[in-house]
């Protein structure tokens, strides 16, 4: 079942578990808000049928919950657990506002995201700025992703263990790519009338819906509970 929802309802999403991962959960009941806050991104991926990176996700928080509260617990110590207590402590401290930040440039269209912005009267520099960025990143992973094909082509599999050759058949054309991807998206958001003293129309038509205020009231709701439990006592 498609579960669309307003860019600003995913910004707000965002904003919220941000604000969440930054406090440290002590209790039961803090560690099941977070939890919860992280498994509905996952959903609503699956709901979005980007069943893959769900998939990825997942298996990477509830690996490293078992491992930090179940093998780490238990164990006597030593450096490699110390590694792995850095390294899951981590993840689980940051991984829902990746997830929900994920699921946001994921399923969010340019051309939506700068109609809420418009809606929500943010300046065109910063509008523009932030446009610019959701699409560069996966223009990049893209673009990697030809140029290891490429490599594989000519046999050269990981620079063939040679780190300078790693650097020179990679990352180098990946950082002429970036360059120019840029250029090219900037003036794609010239092109597109962003930045002008006219205002900008929009074919999109956004409007928040039912599930919209259901699903800000419910991580309102969550943010107001993890506070109260964390703060009042």
């Amino acid at each position: 079942m498609e579960m669309k929802l307003d860019p600003r309802t995913k910004l707000f999403m965002v904003l919220i578990v941000s604000t969440i991962v930054m406090m440290s959960a002590t209790t039961p009941l803090l560690w099941a808000v977070r939890i919860l806050i992280t498994l509905i991104p996952l959903v609503l991926l699956v709901a979005e049928k980007k069943y893959s990176s769900a998939l990825k996700f997942f298996l990477l928080y509830v690996t490293a919950l078992v491992v930090n509260f179940v093998v780490l617990v238990n164990s006597d110590g030593g450096i490699v657990v110390s590694l792995l207590t850095g390294y899951c402590g981590i993840v689980v401290q940051f991984m829902p506002s990746v997830i929900t930040a994920w699921y946001f440039i994921r399923t969010t269209k340019t051309d939506e995201f700068i109609s809420a912005m418009q809606k929500m009267h943010v300046p065109d520099g910063l509008t523009i700025s932030l446009a610019v960025v959701m699409r560069f990143f996966p223009t990049i992973a893209e673009e990697y992703r030809h140029i290891n094909d490429a490599m594989k082509m000519r046999g050269i599999v990981l620079g063939g263990g040679n780190v300078v050759k790693m650097v020179e058949f990679r990352m180098i054309p990946l950082l002429f790519s970036c360059v120019n991807i840029g250029d090219e998206l900037s003036a794609a958001a010239v092109t597109r009338g962003l930045g002008g003293t006219v205002k900008r129309s929009s074919v999109v038509d956004l409007r928040l819906t039912v599930k919209d205020i259901f699903m800000m009231a419910l991580f309102l709701s969550a943010a107001i509970l993890f506070i109260a439990v964390k703060y009042i006592r």
